[in-house]
């Protein structure tokens, strides 16, 4: 069973996660790209059985459009988010794929929120590259 480790920007706050993720998905709703400063989010699920948090994180919690809450732990040194606990799924966390820093981390499933996507969000793969060394 693989372990994948995920951590802020600065290293402080440290998750291991055991096994493959429940569901990864892309989350486009205005909540997270006012979080995450991008145009959409992009977690992964973990059972809370199997994810390890060391580090101290801070943590704000707010209610979603479902009227249920979610709780975001986040490094008070950098800032970095790095998971939730949504009230809905006690048993499930929410990590910030982006905290893998893993280009071979499994692709998303699903798309949520699909109606407040930006319509350009999408395209990447069609823009010219440009390489930086």
């Amino acid at each position: 069973m693989p372990a994948r480790l995920a951590s802020c920007s600065c290293g402080q706050l440290r998750l291991t996660c055991e096994g493959e993720p429940l569901r990864v998905s892309i989350c486009h709703c205005l909540e997270c790209q006012k979080r995450t400063g991008s145009v959409f989010a992009v977690q992964a699920r973990f059972p809370r059985d199997r994810v390890t948090v060391e580090g101290h994180a801070a943590q704000w919690t707010r209610r979603g459009d479902s009227g249920t809450a979610a709780s975001f732990h986040f490094c008070a040194t950098c800032g970095s988010t790095v998971y939730w606990e949504p009230e809905a799924m006690p048993d499930v966390l929410y990590v910030a794929v982006g905290a893998f820093a893993d280009p071979g981390f499994p692709p998303p499933q699903v798309s949520v929120y699909e109606e407040r996507r930006h319509p350009w969000a999408l395209v990447a793969g069609e823009l010219p590259l440009e390489r930086e060394f």
